[in-house]
């Protein structure tokens, strides 16, 4: 592997698999069923954007694809290895970025790198020309030796995506990574996820900004109470639905009930697919 990208073949098949998933908390009056039977997956160079309301199970998903949770029925495969079964070797294939990440406010970002890339195993030559790599590519170069707690936000921001990508991951999960974010700083993230999908990288992009979804994303999959309910490429969300933006279809899906049924409109061949 070289210090700049693994560029996964195409017709490697899916680097993300998540099989009839559930979740369910115990709470009175009654358990929550967190996650209902979720069933999606991601090929290398897709961007899935990952869309629903506060409470659709989004949170819950993705620390159950990062090991950090057990999931009480179906399964998750990263890269071809269960999360269950092997949660440690899952985290060499994965790298979460979120706008709540935080740094070693003590190091600087060129002792982050390496500390990430000791935590990895990653051969000490193999490290070096990645860490000159990332310095270049999110322009840090200024500051790689400068603590991160004399930092602003938007060069913290910079370390932590490189930080992110030390290990070299097949499979990126971004969780509402542009949240409290000016302009500039959500230009950046829309950069990293493009390079992200150049790289052949699985990404699996959650937000509540359906703007930046429809701008970043290849395939979307909106879940509301635990359930996927509607899945596809934006053209085939817009011949299913018949509408024409993200946002209307989602708020047809919210504002159809409460707690609206499987199906309502979806079809068992859009949950296949998703």
């Amino acid at each position: 592997m070289n210090a700049t990208a693994a560029t996964i073949p195409s017709d490697s098949g899916p680097l993300v698999v998540v099989n009839d998933l559930v979740r369910i908390f115990a709470a009175e009056p009654q358990p929550v069923v967190a996650v209902d039977h979720l069933s999606i997956q991601v090929c290398a160079g897709e961007v899935f954007g990952l869309l629903g309301p506060n409470g659709a199970g989004k949170t819950t998903t993705l620390r159950i694809m990062l090991g950090l949770q057990s999931p009480d029925a179906g399964s998750v495969h990263i890269a071809g290895i269960d999360v269950t079964e092997n949660p440690l070797e899952v985290k060499r294939q994965v790298s979460l970025v979120s706008a709540s990440s935080g740094l070693y406010q003590w190091l600087t970002p060129r002792e982050l790198m390496w500390y990430f890339a000791d935590l990895y195993d990653i051969p000490d030559e193999v490290a070096a020309a990645r860490v000159e790599y990332l310095a270049d590519l999110f322009e840090i170069r200024g500051f790689l030796d400068r603590r991160c707690a004399g930092m602003s936000t938007g060069q913290q921001q910079r370390v932590n995506l490189a930080r992110s990508l030390m290990h070299d991951p097949p499979v990126v999960l971004l969780d509402e990574p542009t949240r409290g974010l000016d302009i500039v700083g959500s230009s950046r993230i829309f950069e990293f996820t493009g390079l992200l999908r150049d790289q052949g990288k699985a990404v699996v992009f959650c937000t509540h900004r359906l703007d930046e979804a429809e701008r970043l994303c290849t395939r979307f999959g909106i879940m509301n109470h635990g359930r996927l309910h509607l899945a596809g490429t934006l053209e085939e969300l817009r011949s299913k639905t018949g509408l024409r933006h993200l946002a209307e279809m989602f708020l047809q899906l919210v504002n159809s009930s409460s707690d609206p049924a499987p199906g309502v409109i979806a079809s068992p061949q859009w949950e296949a697919d998703a």
